[in-house]
């Protein structure tokens, strides 16, 4: 069963990997060439899934712990559905956003389909953590070993042996900040420790529970009180796997495009204040509606130079372009 690909049927204006896996929400996606094709490689739900995306399809494979009657193509396609959130039609969303707002219409043309993951509480928390001063490759390197160290081994392929994220109780074990200060975690070993020990502190799964129960700003307050988490972290956890989609990360990208493009009062201010990162965040939700965050991380990507007129890009903007023309 590992072998088989399974299949998904998706429109590709509804999902792109591209953006969604690349574009610094989760750091656990690569991608490669198998079988002559393009795909994706990632972990999440404690298996190995290699993702291939063609015309209307995801084509999956699934590696880990295969055996049982729920490991089928149904019950997969349901933790793809709930991973991507497919439930929400994205195509009426950017039609309601590119009338509110000309810059998001000009960045829905090429990054269409761009969706919000649904993920795991404690690896996105632990994986921001990690974000801090950082940059997206080598916050990859850092989440793998984490992974590496504390988490359980799900498979080998190719060579290259896969590793679920650790339990936030492996974390909080008293040697892991010096282990991860060793293997060049700096700063963040003792961040990753002690919001570990704080979380198991509080009850460990009941902390979770409560967090996911929790309104977005109480949510946000409860994630600030963690070592080495600010707001802009807390944001994006906010809006990465608690389901709060109105949730604004303003980040140096957001500020320059606020600043550019939106609220150019802002050239005055030379920092990001309380004040300001509210303003910033206020004004995209009132731009956009609930699902602000959501909208936010289109012109994100659009932002990203690594995303900008690259060949992949670039195909499949024309072939929607091509779509587009065929449905007139």
């Amino acid at each position: 069963m590992a072998n088989k690909w399974f299949k998904l049927i998706c429109k590709s204006s509804e999902l792109q990997l591209l953006g969604t896996l690349n574009g610094g929400q989760s750091f656990r996606w690569k991608t490669c060439v198998q079988e002559g094709k393009d795909v994706w490689i990632g972990v999440f739900s404690d298996k190995v899934w290699i993702l291939r995306q063609e015309n209307d399809c995801i084509f999956y494979k699934v590696f880990g712990d295969t055996e049982g009657p729920q490991h089928n193509e149904n019950n997969y396609n349901d933790i793809l559905r709930n991973y991507f959130q497919l439930n929400l039609n994205l195509e009426e969303y950017y039609s309601e956003w590119s009338k509110s707002d000309k810059y998001f219409e000009n960045a829905a043309k090429q990054f269409y389909g761009i969706r919000i993951l649904k993920q795991d509480v404690i690896e996105n928390i632990f994986s921001f953590i990690c974000s801090s001063n950082n940059h997206i490759s080598r916050i990859s390197g850092m989440v793998e070993k984490l992974a590496k160290f504390y988490g359980k081994e799900i498979c080998e392929l190719n060579g290259e042996k896969y590793y679920s994220f650790p339990k936030v109780e492996s974390l909080a074990q008293k040697s892991v900040e010096a282990n991860l200060r060793t293997n060049g975690f700096g700063y963040r070993a003792k961040y990753i420790s002690k919001s570990a020990e704080l979380i198991v502190n509080e009850g460990g799964d009941q902390w979770v529970k409560c967090l996911l129960e929790m309104k977005y700003e109480e949510a946000k307050k409860t994630l600030m009180l963690l070592t080495g988490i600010g707001a802009k972290v807390a944001d994006c956890i906010c809006l990465m796997s608690l389901g709060h989609l109105q949730a604004i990360p303003v980040d140096t990208h957001i500020y320059q495009i606020a600043k550019r493009l939106y609220l150019p009062k802002l050239v005055e201010n030379k920092t990001v204040t309380e004040k300001v990162y509210k303003e910033i965040g206020d004004h995209f939700r009132m731009l956009y509606g609930p699902l602000a965050g959501w909208a936010h991380t289109v012109l994100f990507c659009a932002d990203l130079k690594k995303f900008q007129e690259t060949p992949d890009t670039k195909e499949v903007s024309g072939n929607k372009k091509k779509k587009l023309k065929s449905k007139k």
